[in-house]
């Protein structure tokens, strides 16, 4: 029988071993450490388990389980083997001495060491090493050497000899590096902006550190990260910034560099949708890495060793990308504040979609060492509830489910490629633990969702585009940078102005009644009282209603014609001038009218001062003055007739604009709708000319 996948889980209580499919049950010779569980480490090779207590730490054979070694050092909190298994590393929290030096907190130690009886065993190298992050020493693949970074340089050592500084890599400014795995013996730097000057990334070969074999530089990049492919031939750099100066995300900006490790390829990596980068990793093959990137839904693609795009995935709220251990598979899943689905494909079936796995609210993520399975694990402390493990077959089945106590970490037994059993991971799909029927039986059937609420007025309509997602046919996410993206309208584009027309306000609820444009909204009911009994009694005073009589609360009328001082006015600003003032003075309370009460309360004041001019012009003007009596209604049918053309071309426009916004999303549209799209200049020209009129 071939041996049994593996993997082990810290809780609050215990450390466990647990080995998976086939046979899913613990591990019969390791016993179940408890007390004061700080963490433990598989060996890259899957050799060995670590793990530290109270007590010390212990390392184990990885297949039986028996205690192969304990190492005499109890407030370790960070565990980490060297590629091959030969080394451990330890880290305890940074203290000082008596004399109030700091003391020699990382530790190596060979993993396992002859000693004679009763002998107690030493480290082999120890180093002051205050951040927890990138706290282990970095080897090559072959465990030769090993590296460590200190201020402006990087130190390289014999792993045998730890003791001594074997080479030094002198860059001023380094604050990250990476050495290449595979048997290209290549170390990366990073150096951020500094002083205007660009940041850099160079790569070396060791231990020729004089001049590096491929370089780029950069702006806009405080921090990286160095991503290697598996044979150390080709490396990404994930470049970011603390701040986007465009005011576009929170989180800076991303960019994202390729470089190849003999210098013979550099190139920044163009994406297509605009947003930040979510995820990017290699393919275990080297030849092709996936990204995914741009505002949510995101776009993921994958691109091959010389940046170019070979497949892109549909569009989705998704934020991670793992490939299988044979590159045979790739998960693309959302995970975090998404919904925690995953989308499972095969890569050599032209990328053809396997299944969707609702995985709930993992923290989580992970593929066997024989692609056949994804584990997903909810963990503390980000989630103190739900907390277990889950085990689901490549085709989408659950295979084992355990809940547990406060999960704090789970991982797969590591093992060395080539030793996965053959045959196709998808058929035949193998028999669920009990443990699956079980959860399956508990989980609720989701019912049909209810969707959004959408109210009376727009229920049995189909949601407009200004509202869809853009995987679901919506409208591209746009940054604004602070302009607002909404208009009057309540859609994505603002109201134009009609010519001639009175300035849109905000338009009024549907079904209420119409806002007073004299602001009696804002009088209390004895002033709306006397307001009535002053208009009751402007017909009784003798004087028109249109008259400029003392008794009235207007102001008596403009004289109109020579030395009146208006001479040099238009008909236009000579005839409304009185109409404008009252329309300044009541400005937010015209803004609440309604388009129609609008309209209404446009036409009456003209009425009025027409009224007005005729009663003026049958009497003779003080100074001889000759009366000017405006030309009728000509002008102002003719200014009406305008404005509902430009508000037909405008309707026009804006149908338009829908169709090649649906065309963009790969909508099949008909003859006459494309028709109608040809017809765009036509009509802009026409609104535009008769704008200028």
């Amino acid at each position: 029988m071939a041996t049994p996948l593996q993997f082990a889980f810290r809780t609050q209580k215990a450390i466990g071993i647990t080995d998976a499919a086939p046979v899913y049950e613990t591990l019969s010779g390791f016993v179940k450490p408890e007390g004061n569980l700080r963490c433990c480490e598989y060996s890259p090779c899957g050799r060995y388990f670590a793990y530290a207590t109270g007590e010390g730490v212990s390392i184990v054979d990885a297949s039986t389980g028996n205690v192969l070694t304990s190492l005499p050092i109890t407030t370790v909190y960070e565990l980490g083997f060297s590629p091959r298994g030969s080394f451990l590393g330890t880290w305890e929290r940074p203290a000082k001495d008596e004399n109030g030096d700091a003391t020699k907190n990382l530790k190596v130690w060979r993993t396992i060491e002859e000693l004679p009886e009763g002998a107690v065993q030493a480290p082999l190298g120890q180093f002051v090493q205050k951040a927890q992050s990138g706290w282990n020493l970095q080897y090559t693949a072959d465990e030769r050497f090993c590296a460590r970074m200190v201020t402006n340089e990087v130190q390289f050592y014999d792993s045998n000899d730890l003791k001594t500084v074997w080479n030094k890599l002198r860059v001023e400014g380094v604050a990250n590096f990476a050495i290449a795995p595979g048997q290209n013996q290549n170390v990366a730097v990073f150096v951020p902006e500094r002083k205007g000057q660009p940041a850099a990334v160079k790569v070396f070969n060791v231990p020729q550190f004089t001049t590096p074999i491929s370089q780029k530089t950069f702006f806009k990049g405080d921090k990286v990260q160095l991503k290697w492919n598996e044979l150390g031939t080709s490396l990404i750099v994930l470049a970011q910034t603390d701040v986007d100066k465009t005011n576009k995300s929170y989180y800076g900006e991303t960019n994202m560099y390729l470089l190849s490790a003999n210098g013979g390829f550099d190139a920044r990596i163009s994406l297509d949708k605009e947003g930040p980068i979510h995820d990017v990793t290699w393919s275990p093959n080297s030849k092709e890495f996936g990204v995914i990137y741009g505002y949510m839904p995101a776009k993921t693609t994958i691109f091959n060793q010389r940046a170019v795009a070979t497949h892109s995935f549909p569009l989705g709220p998704r934020n991670t990308i793992i490939f299988s251990p044979t590159g045979r598979f790739v998960l693309v899943a959302g995970f975090g504040n998404l919904a925690g689905q995953i989308d499972v494909y095969d890569l050599e079936k032209d990328y053809a979609k396997i299944c969707t796995i609702e995985s709930g609210n993992p923290s989580v993520c992970a593929w066997s060492p024989d692609s056949r399975y994804i584990m997903t694990a909810t963990t503390s402390p980000r989630l103190r509830v739900d907390n277990g493990v889950k085990l689901w077959h490549v085709s989408g089945s659950i295979m084992y489910n355990e809940d547990m106590v406060e999960l704090y970490n789970v991982a797969w037994r590591p093992a060395l490629l080539g030793t996965a059993p053959s045959g196709d991971p998808l058929h035949p799909v193998p028999a669920p633990h009990s443990s699956a029927v079980t959860y399956l039986g508990t989980v609720k059937t989701p019912s049909k969702p209810a969707g959004a609420y959408r109210p009376p007025g727009a229920r049995g309509s189909s949601t407009p585009l200004h509202f869809k997602r853009e995987d679901e046919g919506g409208a591209a996410h746009v940054v604004s940078n602070g302009t607002a993206l909404v208009g009057a309208n309540g859609f994505g584009r603002p109201r134009r102005q009609i010519p001639g027309a009175e300035l849109a306000g905000a338009p009024g609820v549907p079904g209420a009644a119409p806002a007073n444009a004299n602001g009696d909204e804002n009088l209390s009911k004895t002033a709306l009282k006397n307001k009535k009994k002053r208009n009751n009694k402007k017909p009784k005073d003798g004087e028109g209603r249109e008259g400029g009589g003392d008794g009235g609360l207007a102001p008596p009328a403009r004289e109109l014609g020579a030395g009146s001082g208006n001479e040099g006015r238009s008909p236009e600003r000579r005839g409304y001038h009185q109409h404008s003032r009252s329309q300044s003075r009541n400005n937010f309370q015209a803004r609440s009218r309604s388009n129609t009460h609008r309209a209404r309360s446009q036409s009456r004041p003209g009425q009025r001062q027409h009224h007005q001019h005729q009663h003026d012009a049958s009497q003779p003007l003080p100074g001889g003055g000759v009366p000017v009596v405006p030309s009728g209604d000509g002008g102002s049918q003719a200014q009406a007739a305008n404005a509902k053309k430009a508000r037909s071309l405008q309707k026009k426009l804006r149908a338009i604009e829908d169709l090649e916004m649906r065309l963009a999303t790969g909508e099949k549209l008909e003859d006459t709708q494309m028709k109608k799209i040809a017809t765009k200049s036509t009509v802009q020209k026409e609104l535009d000319t008769l704008e200028r009129e």
